[in-house]
């Protein structure tokens, strides 16, 4: 591997590959590719771009898939539609000049897609700036093949991750996995499964990135919100649920610094993916619930172990963060939804009813809030028992607050129609077992701050869904609004929150929560 400052640049040199060793390398770029990426395929005839093509293309579509990938030498396009972003997969061999490319589509192509370009060179000086080159060079063994890989611009930190998750690969002994790129979650975070013979495991990628810019105090909103900016809490919090009982992953591998972990595999058993399978809901919550109210009897550390021998500080969900969540909906939902910026005097007047309405929620931050425990973050391992059979996966950004929290967040699902019913039986299983523990729990108070954190998270998440959709150009998130509106308008009827309920009511009234973009394109 060289790198270029000149020309900032990366390169990789990859020789005598066999069609599995490409195979390799198609799927461990995956993860790393985006809409508007543009690779640059350069060799002979008979070299082997077509063959790296058809490897990358079908890594993208589903492993169900049995659609054909066929050279597009003489059709000069071949386009697929996929789940994760179209790919055009161009031959321009036969290319009269530039103007043709043009003409047919490269332009929109690189707006919307994945471009894959064979003879790259007729594009002369159009080439796009930050692009990824492969060179194909047949090696003196017929079926191996010589690989040089360029990052230029923008894909040179790219190409420069693809080699560090390698190397990472390489010295935990599985480099030469075999590897699918798996959907990742609403951050940064990408996740690939890897199997060799009789063994699985799953590579997250996440690298430290806060999410976003500064936005006050020179803080991005996720040191504001307390949420995790890189892997050491994920590690940390692991370990500290796994001294308890609860079944997380166990980590085969780190690098703190890259981003890097290797993970048991929990498998496909997520109880989204379950439910819409046909898989009965309430045993699935009956045994979350039965875990969170387990949990609910832990007492959080706040300061957890590291493997470096470093601490990891759990923070406290305190009013800062609890804050910073609720403006969500007057820096994104409102504008959305009005087309303008939320009068100050109306923020003012919403956070303090808002600071009025959490007192008692503050008063009570002494245990758990993994924070994210809904049905795409909960694994369902039967081969276990008790509390272990629910596997948690997302929780890296666990702090110290209120316990109904986290069961408002599976009783809630924002992904998910829980019935009032289901909600209710859940709620009552926890109150009886949290009494067994504890014959003083007082269940009013608890129901109260059950409904304002209720009010708190949906109110979060309309926030985050219209950022996702906006900033992030993730619209699918805006499919599960109505379920979120209509859980926080439950919510809001808690005579506890009359005060709110008027302020939502007369500024966010129930059909605009609903459909916030109506009449807009």
């Amino acid at each position: 591997m060289t790198l270029d400052k000149k020309y900032k640049s990366v390169q990789l040199n990859l020789p005598d590959l066999d069609l599995s060793a490409l195979d390799r390398f198609a799927a461990g770029l995956l993860p790393l590719l985006q809409a508007g990426d543009f690779i640059a395929l350069a060799g002979e005839l008979g070299s082997g771009k077509t063959a790296f093509a058809r490897a990358l293309i079908s890594r993208i579509l589903p492993p169900s898939s049995s659609e054909e990938i066929p050279s597009p030498s003489f059709a000069i396009l071949q386009t697929y539609e996929t789940s994760r972003m179209p790919v055009y997969h161009f031959d321009f061999y036969r290319l009269s000049g530039v103007d043709e490319a043009v003409e047919l589509g490269l332009d929109d192509a690189l707006n919307h897609g994945l471009v894959l370009a064979e003879w790259p060179d007729r594009l002369e000086s159009e080439l796009p700036a930050d692009r990824l080159e492969v060179h194909f060079r047949e090696a003196n063994d017929l079926d191996l093949r010589h690989l040089r890989v360029v990052g230029v611009g923008a894909f040179a930190q790219r190409l420069q991750r693809y080699i560090d998750i390698d190397r990472f690969l390489f010295n935990a002994g599985w480099n030469k996995a075999w590897r699918q790129f798996a959907q990742g979650d609403a951050s940064t975070r990408t996740y690939t499964r890897l199997s060799k013979t009789n063994d699985n495991a799953l590579l997250m990628d996440a690298p430290r990135q806060p999410d976003g810019p500064p936005i006050r105090d020179e803080r991005p909103y996720s040191s504001l919100a307390h949420l995790a900016e890189d892997v050491r809490p994920f590690v940390a919090i692991a370990s500290a649920l796994q001294a308890e009982g609860y079944s997380t992953p166990e980590i085969f591998a780190s690098d703190l610094d890259q981003g890097l972990l290797l993970l048991e595999d929990f498998g496909d058993q997520q109880f989204g993916d379950l439910m819409s399978s046909g898989h009965a809901m309430a045993p699935l919550y009956e045994a979350a619930t039965r875990l969170l109210a387990d949990l609910s009897h832990k007492t959080p550390a706040s300061s957890l172990d590291l493997p470096d021998g470093s601490q990891y500080e759990l923070p406290l969900y305190n009013l800062e963060a609890y804050g910073i969540e609720l403006e969500l909906l007057l820096d994104w939902f409102w504008p959305a939804t009005k087309n303008a910026d939320a009068p100050l005097d109306l923020r003012a007047q919403y956070m303090e009813l808002w600071q009025k309405a959490l007192l008692p929620v503050l008063e009570q931050s002494n245990h758990w809030v993994l924070r994210d425990v809904h049905s795409p973050n909960l694994m369902w391992l039967e081969e276990r028992t008790g509390n272990s059979q629910v596997g948690l996966i997302d929780f890296q950004d666990a702090q110290r607050g209120h316990a109904a929290y986290d069961l408002v967040s599976l009783l809630q699902d924002a992904r998910v129609d829980v019935p009032m019913e289901l909600e209710q039986d859940c709620l009552d299983l926890y109150i009886s077992l949290v009494k067994e523990h504890n014959p003083n729990f007082d269940d009013a108070a608890f129901l109260v701050s059950y409904a304002t954190l209720g009010a708190q998270r949906n109110t979060k998440i309309l926030g985050i869904f219209i950022r996702l959709a906006k900033r992030d150009h993730k619209p699918a998130y805006l499919a599960h609004i109505p379920r979120v509106a209509a859980y926080l308008t439950r919510n809001l009827a808690h005579p506890a929150l009359t005060d709110l309920k008027s302020w939502y009511d007369q500024h966010v009234p129930i059909e605009e929560r609903a459909d916030p973009l109506k009449g807009q394109n």
